[in-house]
Formats: structure tokens, sequence, C-alpha cells
């Protein structure tokens, strides 16, 4: 409760407004912030800043720098609640996305935290490309007199997991930095790990500053994001469903769903580039499979965690059932004592293993090799049930109280037996007037040029084109001077030309200035965006070098990579530079935030 005698009545009303819409973690750093605000106003009020607290930048013995580096924003969640804890603290530390660093500064850290995700099968996410090839090159300093703590974002799905954050713990070692805790390795379950590792960091960020002067009242402040809304990653807002329209012809060999959902009533805000997070529920027809291979019954209470739940409510809203781990392989072999399990498991079948998981999921497992299972065991032994997140493929500023997504419906057959991916078939059966829990995810490295008239240069294939649509729309609302030019890439044109009719109707109204198509199966020869960017890579190097900003968005493993090496490629022919200096070229783009890419 606030005292009448410290606040004004008058303020009463919207401190509590303000404090109704805020997280938890968002109050514990305005506390700190108006601690710093008030004790820097001591001295002479009347000079103090309104939104600021400036002072001299600390010595690097008495700071703490947490640094992250994030795809899909949750490596930025962790490294954000860290940040806040050890202000809270009264520490002094600092918070630094990975391509903001500046590398020379590293020989001077006293203390270094790391979180850091990794994307794909071993490679780092793209804010972080050049901070890794730096500390893992020739140029990285010595670091005796550094303390530092990794933790790792991955996902054991893949046979690299979290192999980024384990070369950069093994890299800042080699250097001679004094390593506090062992690195941590967190699955989509990323608290059940990230949360242990960050008590232990706070703990011993306490111990190495215990010396240091106060942090909250001499640092700098940069304030957060305006947060009027209260809905969040772990309170979603439950989003109606206005529109659910497959986009793809009858003969398509893919169900592509354009859906339309209500926000009306939440707060909720964002840009074009940020992501949908949806938190899915298992299919019933999936849960009465697994519980068929058990031998399970859907009403046995299961504790797991301090938390008893019927273990199909387990099954159903709280258990990754789509998706295949080799840690639960490791326990499935564990029980059923399979020899060809645990062969499939050998260091030596890497290759064997992968091919298993991506073409298998969890029920294909149970009844391959069948095994004695409690309820509580099966529980402990999946891994929690995560939200995904979709490219918003709408303004907000032109679709208002909605929210738009294009949805890839994920669905094959195995064996005659229908298989899905979680969210999509979640999100594809959904009927107008159901209802979604959603959030949030900003994206902030994948926002329009603050110059609008700046050209930007979009390639997207499927549903990568989602984030395009939305640009399309601000870039119009906005009048916008710069120029649009579109790369779009789907099987084929009659039945996969996504958004055909509004995309000819931007060409006719100028926001859309050019598009270049590729569709892979209407010839004989097969050809994606990067042969279309190749054919067109004079113009392509022409716009870059006058300014213009390249987005890219959909598969991370094939189409992101063919494009980085197409622009490459244009970067040699046209600008006459070799393999290195081309290298040097899309790095800088990337560090100038002009090319930027949502993967997945």
């Amino acid at each position: 409760m606030l005292a009448p005698n410290y606040l004004p009545e008058a303020h009463h009303s919207l401190i509590a407004e303000l404090a109704d819409t805020l997280e938890s973690s968002s109050l514990h750093w305005l506390s700190g912030y108006f601690a710093g605000v008030a004790q820097a106003r001591q001295p002479a009020r009347e000079t103090a800043p309104p939104l600021a607290v400036a002072a001299a930048a600390p010595d690097a013995a008495q700071r703490l720098t947490i640094l992250y580096g994030s795809q899909t924003g949750n490596a930025r969640r962790i490294a954000t609640a860290l940040h806040e804890q050890v202000r809270a603290q009264g520490l002094e530390a600092r918070l630094v996305r990975a391509d903001q660093y500046k590398t020379k500064e590293l020989k001077d850290e006293q203390l270094l935290y790391v979180v850091m995700s990794t994307q794909g099968d071993g490679d780092p996410p793209d804010d972080s490309i050049a901070w890794v090839e730096f500390l893992l090159g020739k140029r990285a300093p010595k670091l005796p007199r550094l303390k530092y703590a990794v933790l790792g974002l991955g996902d054991s799905s893949y046979p690299s997991f979290c192999g980024i954050s384990q070369k950069i713990d093994a890299r800042l070692a080699e250097l001679g930095a004094q390593r506090l805790q062992d690195a941590g390795a967190a699955d989509l379950d990323i608290e059940t790990v990230a949360a242990p590792w960050q008590a232990r960091a706070l703990e011993q960020a306490r111990e190495v500053l215990k010396s240091a002067a106060p942090a909250a009242s001499q640092a700098t402040v940069t304030p957060l994001r305006p947060q009027a809304e209260k809905f969040t990653r772990d309170h979603p807002f439950q989003a109606e469903v206005l529109l659910n329209q497959p986009i793809t012809g009858r003969d398509s060999d893919k169900d592509i769903r354009h859906l339309e959902l209500s926000l009306d009533g939440s707060k909720l805000q964002y840009e074009p580039g940020d992501a949908l997070g949806v938190w899915p529920v298992q299919d019933d027809t999936l849960v009465a499979r697994v519980l068929e291979a058990t031998g399970l019954n859907a009403i046995d209470p299961v504790e797991h965690q301090g938390v008893q739940r019927p273990l199909g409510e387990w099954l159903g809203r709280y258990r990754e059932l789509t998706v295949l781990t080799r840690p639960f392989l490791a326990a499935l072999a564990e029980r059923a004592q399979s020899g060809e399990l645990a062969a499939l498991l050998a260091p030596d079948a890497r290759e064997r293993l992968a091919a298993y998981l991506g073409t298998h999921q969890l029920i294909d497992a149970l009844r391959q090799w069948p095994a004695r299972w409690t309820g509580q065991a099966l529980v402990a032994a999946l891994r929690p049930l995560t939200p995904r997140l979709y490219s918003i493929a709408s303004c907000a500023a032109v679709a208002e109280d909605e929210v738009h997504l294009t949805l890839g419906h994920v669905a094959f057959e195995l064996e005659g037996e229908s298989r899905w991916g979680v969210a999509s078939h979640f999100l594809a059966e959904r009927a107008e007037g159901d209802t979604i829990p959603v959030f949030i995810e900003e994206n902030t490295r994948f926002r329009l040029p603050a110059d609008a008239s700046r050209d930007i240069i979009m390639i997207g294939a499927g549903t990568g084109v989602a984030p395009f649509r939305a640009f399309v729309q601000a870039r119009a609302e906005a009048d916008a001077p710069g120029r649009n030019w579109l790369f779009f890439g789907n099987p084929h044109f009659t039945s996969d030309f996504l958004y055909q009719v509004e995309w000819q109707q931007a060409l006719k109204d100028g926001h859309l200035d050019r598009i270049d198509l590729a569709f892979s199966r209407d010839q004989e020869e097969k050809i994606y965006v990067q042969h279309k960017l190749l054919a067109q890579g004079a113009d392509v190097y022409d716009w870059i070098q006058a300014g213009a900003h390249v987005y890219v968005c959909g598969d991370a493993d094939r189409m992101a990579r063919d494009v980085h090496a197409a622009l490459l490629e244009i970067a040699r022919d046209h600008g006459g530079l070799d393999e290195e200096g081309a290298r040097q070229w899309l790095d800088d783009l990337a560090a100038q935030g002009r090319y930027a890419r949502d993967v997945y």
C-alpha cells in the first residue's frame, strides 16, 4: 500500500494503474530505476534529468556484462531477467546484444555472463555470428583477469545440442579466463536449467562485485519499451479466431492458411517484423495413441515437481508429444533394454540418429521399443510443451485490433497413419469463434528502416513471405518513398502463389516496385529464390550499394543458406570482391542492421 506521506494523493491512481499492467520483473526493474533517480536528485534536484541518471561509466572491475545472442527471443528473455535481478541487488550490470558489443572491450572485462542460443544444428544466432567469429578467431585477446559463466539454450532434437555455447565456454577457458560454474545447457524446457544457473550466477555476481559501488544510483538507465499490455508469454491472451482460410489451391501439396485473430481488449501491440507466440494443445487422438502405447490411464493422478494433474491433462497441455528427442530415446532405451536402440544412441551413429529423429515422432518410438512406464516416469521423461512463434503477417496500423498469420499446416502420413506438427495442427483445426492463447514476441533485429526513403529487398519462400506482407502494408500506410522489391518462391504458380491478388494490387498501386517469382516445380529445372537473386545480381548489388536493406525469412537449413551464398556470389561477381571481401561486405551489412534474417 502506498503511503500518502511519501506520495501525493493525486498520483496514487496513476501508480496503481501502471503496476497493474506490468509483470513482476518489470516492477523490480522500475524499483531500481526510481531508486537511482531519487538518489541522483538528492544533491541537486533541479539538474536531474527526468528519464535517465547520467554518470560516468564504472570501471570494468566494478561491472558485470551480460552478453546475449538470441534468434527467437528466449535468450534475450533470460538475459534480461538476470540483468534485472542483478540490478535489483544494487550491483552494476549492463545488458548487451552480441552484435552491439565492442570487441575491443573484451580484454578489459572482469566479469562476463554469456547467454547464447544455438540455431539449427550448431550455428550461432544471427545477432552473434560476428562476435562468435571474433572470439574463436586469432584476434581474441588473452583473458587472465576475466571471470565468466555461460548459459546455452538449444533443442535436443538436434545432434549438436547447445553446440555454440559449449564452444564459447571452452574458448574463454582456453584464453585464460576463470570459469565460475559449468556451462548450462537448457533444452526447450528452459527454466529447468536456466533457473538454477541464474541463481548461482546472481550469487557469484554478489561475491565478485561485493566491493563495488551500488549501480542503481550511478549508472545510465535506459528505459525499457513501454509495456501497456499485461498479457505475456506466461499469461497469454485468449484471441478469438475471426478467419481461418486456405490460401493454396486444391491441387497443392501444401495446406497453407491465412488466419485472422482478434486482439480486441488485450492492449497487445506489435510492429512489422514481430512474431506471435502461440501456446498449442495436443490433439486428443495423439494423446489416446500415447496412452494406448504405454498402457496408462488418462485419469491417473501424476505428481511432477510439486504439481499434481491427471495424466491426460499432463500429456494434452503440458508435454511435447510430436517432436522426438535424444534424451527421451535415452530414457526409453534404459526401460526397454533394447540393444537396437542403444546402438542408435552410440556416438558413431550420429547420422543415423539424426535421420531417425527427423522422420519419426514420439509415438513411433513408443511402439517400436515397448517398455513398462509409470505415469510419473513418462511425464518426467517428456520435455515440456513450449509455445511456437509465427511471423506476423499484418501491420497494426492497417489491421487495427487484429493480428494475421500465414500458417503452413505440417502434416504427413507414416505407415498409413497421420502425423502432424503440434502447433500448426492446433491452429489449422481452430474454427471461427474459437480462442487461441497468444502473446507478442518482439523481434527488434527484423525491423523496417528508420529512414523510410531507404529501399528494401525482401526474400522469402513459402510461409516466409508472411512478414513481408506486413512490411508492404506498413510502407504503403506511411506512404514511404523507398522502393520495395520482393523475391518469392513456392512449388507452383497456379496453386501456391500466396497472396497473389494482394501483390498484384500492390504493384498496380505502386506500393511494390518489383517482384521476382520462383516456382520450382513449374519447369523441368528447379528454380528457387536464390537463382532469381543471381539472375538479377547486378541490380541487387546496385540497390544494396545505394543503401537498401535486405531481409530474408524462411527455412534456415536450406533456403537461408542458399540465399546467403547467392549474396556472397553477387558481391564477388558484381562488386569485384574476393571471397574474404564478400564475407566482410555481408558482415558489415548485418552490423549496420541492413542484412536481417528471420529464419527457423
